[in-house]
């Protein structure tokens, strides 16, 4: 057949050449574990602001709870700014180390310096401390977006062997989370441990330990790192990346869905030391609980086994469901602190592995983006979808914890809270993130209509990725 075709010898030969060049873009166990060192550092840091952010302004730097609620949400319309113009610069980014690369080169001294400012209090009152928490918030922010926006981003260009991707976004995971067990579980102790009675100049030392840490992962990454294809690579207009969104329902779905998951998760974390502190008279329980969370790592090694039972949609609302189960029983549970424990790992299984979820989907938006308007903008569509929900769930979930705190009278200046603050705190721990979960959950049964449609997106696109390849051997 191929004798009497040249052109389909031509092709087959091209095809050939093709699958060879794939069997030797195998991405090495120590570029995995480097890649993974990305997201272990900017959890190392990020982290402790979305844990303790709060409880640093009102508890350590000596803000109110309402200020501090208000900075918080302040801080965050500049990400709703920053995070989508993130991703069109990693579109439009053109360097000899790609695309996304090059960012965990250009960020990682800054992400490090503002993080550390950030919590390091000044000999300032007034306004002028108000105006220095404002602003190092968020430039640490606007940091972080830029740092974190490629970690998803340069997955595609480090190899096109998805069974190596797939095992390098899971290396990402864990080491994320081992970089959020340090942050949660340590700080405060190292903290005091530092300050020896100075809690301002303790967390000042500590952080600058860790964003220390976070530096030399980030520069470590970035030596190893090494992207595939730059040359060929198209460079994205802006018009071209808004119009990827256009009917893309989907990767709306996700958003929606995503930003509501780390506004639930942020108000839970935010209340956390309050309700352990004040609620249950021993500040010693926050590192403790936070120490367990490390136990979420089981159920997202757990996620390929039910994505093939129950989807990627069922999936989703089934640790959604599984993370308000583990909250309501935190709040049944009361003073019973075994039982709360009990209740706070099934909590942290079910949220880490729906953020896991989250991650994974947003990607096959990209997909239904190119398939739908013929645009493939990663940067922007990743960048919205993950850094985005992150950024501005965290300003929203924490400005909510602060205004309802404040609500029910809480003060930090108080010893001894009263009645109603307590409810409040409890409020806030327990019961809001349930309900913000519940409309995720929502969001994601709606989901499943699309996930259904994956499989037309992909043939689609398998066809016309082969008619353009054959076009291209035939010029």
């Amino acid at each position: 057949m191929s004798a009497n075709n040249p052109g389909a010898q031509h092709i087959d030969s091209n095809v050939a050449s093709a699958q060879a060049l794939l069997a030797d873009d195998k991405l090495p166990l120590h570029r995995k574990i480097t890649y993974g060192f990305t997201d272990m550092s900017g959890n190392l840091l990020y982290c402790i602001i979305s844990s303790y952010m709060l409880y640093f302004f009102t508890n350590v730097f000596g803000l109110s709870v309402g200020m501090a609620g208000t900075l918080l949400l302040i801080g965050r319309f500049f990400d709703a700014i920053g995070a989508p113009v993130m991703g069109i610069l990693v579109d439009h980014t053109k360097s000899k180390y790609g695309k996304s690369r090059p960012w965990f080169l250009w960020m990682s001294l800054p992400f490090a310096v503002f993080v550390w400012l950030l919590f390091t209090t000044p000999a300032l009152s007034g306004t002028a401390k108000i105006v220095y928490a404002g602003v190092m918030y968020i430039l640490a922010d606007l940091s972080y977006t830029a740092m974190s926006t490629p970690i998803t981003s340069v997955l595609p260009n480090l190899t096109s062997d998805t069974d190596g991707r797939m095992q390098a976004n899971s290396i990402r995971l864990v080491l994320g989370n081992v970089g959020n067990f340090f942050a949660v579980t340590f700080i405060i102790p190292f903290a005091t441990y530092l300050g020896h009675g100075n809690d301002q100049r303790g967390w000042s030392l500590a952080v600058g330990v860790y964003s220390i840490v976070a530096f030399i992962l980030l520069i470590v990454a970035f030596l190893d790192m090494r992207e595939k294809n730059i040359e060929s690579e198209e460079v994205i207009t802006i018009r071209q990346s808004l119009k990827a969104t256009k009917h893309n329902w989907p990767w709306m779905i996700i958003v929606a869905a995503n930003l509501l998951y780390w506004t639930a998760f942020i108000v839970r974390n935010s209340a956390l030391p309050y309700y352990f502190q004040y609620n249950l008279s021993d500040k010693n329980l926050i590192s403790f609980f936070n120490g367990f969370s490390i136990i979420q790592v089981l159920g997202m090694a757990s996620v390929p086994l039910f994505v093939k039972i129950f989807h990627k949609w069922g999936t989703t609302v089934f640790f959604l469901a599984l993370t308000m189960i583990g909250q309501v029983g935190i709040g049944l549970a009361g003073s019973n602190v075994t039982v709360a424990l009990v209740f706070w790992c099934i909590a942290c299984i079910g949220s880490g592995s729906a953020c896991t979820m989250f991650f994974g989907m947003v990607g096959d938006t990209v997909d239904f983006g190119e398939w739908k308007n013929g645009i493939r903008a990663n940067g922007f569509l990743t960048a919205i979808g993950a850094s985005f929900c992150i950024q501005m769930g965290s300003g929203f979930g924490s400005f909510i914890a602060a205004k309802i705190m404040a609500g029910f009278g809480f003060s930090a200046a108080l010893k001894t809270q009263s009645a109603a603050s307590l409810g409040g705190i409890s409020f806030t721990f327990v019961w809001v993130p349930v309900i913000i979960y519940a409309i995720s959950l929502i969001l994601m049964i709606m989901y499943r209509k699309w996930e259904n449609h994956e499989k037309v997106v992909t043939s689609d696109l398998a066809k016309r990725h082969a008619e353009e390849a054959a076009k291209a051997a035939q010029a």
